[in-house]
């Protein structure tokens, strides 16, 4: 090779070099540090809420089940007041029973008992009959598990007997009439006879004095059970009422006790 030939392709070979980067590193780290590669972040999967499934209910029975009392047991009338004590209205109803001399049934609502553990006592010290009437008025108590129905009835008992230790607690009213067998028989366990009514002026539904009085007056025959309430909103007509119908009522029938 002719020396002008080759200093010529001596020249071009180191320009080559040149231009490919700094000896001994590849390309792309002569063009500077590689690019960051982002680490994926893992996925956060949070824990799914355990919730508690609600049970299912029994269905309704369409007639009422056996073992109910639905009569005073002798020719007497027997009042009953549902949803108490109550501070307002439960001492208007003790007041005007201790001045008619007759005593009634008290249906307690557990967390009302807890509440007002005075006015339980005095119902007890004034002879008056108790009657547990669920802890909180459930008015599906009797559809739910037999464990629940049991668990809600002695809790409400519990709540009264902390008021009136040994309380005598002789019998259970579901709220609303709503009654199942199973109910019957949890009652029965504990001791306690299943109350039901059968006079019923719907007094809840805050009708006038006079509607209740009619009611009450055109229902009641010997033996009946009266249904009236001391608790649960205002009882303003029902005190009314009881004015005219506790006299009335044991003039005409004589109030007795439940036995």
């Amino acid at each position: 090779m002719r020396p002008r030939a080759v200093l010529a392709l001596a020249l071009g070979l180191a320009l080559f070099l040149s231009g490919c980067g700094d000896p001994g590193k590849t390309p792309s780290q002569a063009s500077g540090p590689p690019a960051a590669t982002a680490t994926p972040k893992p996925t956060h999967r949070p824990h799914p809420t355990r919730t508690r499934p609600k049970p299912t209910l029994r269905p309704l029975p369409k007639t009422l089940p056996a073992g109910l009392r639905r009569s005073s047991g002798d020719r007497g009338v027997v009042l009953t007041f549902d949803d108490g004590p109550d501070p307002r209205w439960t001492p208007q109803v003790l007041d005007q029973l201790r001045a008619a001399h007759v005593t009634a049934t008290f249906c307690l609502i557990g967390r009302q008992a807890r509440r007002y553990p005075q006015l339980v006592a005095r119902i007890v010290r004034e002879g008056h009959q108790l009657c547990n009437h669920s802890w909180r008025h459930d008015l599906n108590l009797g559809r739910r598990p037999v464990a629940d129905i049991r668990a809600d009835l002695l809790r409400t008992n519990q709540a009264i007997r902390a008021a009136v230790p040994r309380a005598r607690i002789a019998w259970f009213r579901q709220p609303g009439g709503r009654w199942t067998p199973e109910e019957v028989a949890v009652a029965r366990q504990l001791g306690m006879r299943s109350l039901h009514w059968s006079v019923d002026p719907q007094d809840w539904d805050h009708p006038t004095a006079a509607t209740i009085i009619k009611r009450v007056e055109s229902a009641g025959r010997p033996g009946s059970i009266v249904l009236m309430h001391d608790g649960g909103g205002d009882r303003s007509q029902t005190m009314a009422a009881c004015r005219h119908l506790i006299p009335d009522l044991n003039r005409r029938f004589r109030i007795s006790r439940l036995r």
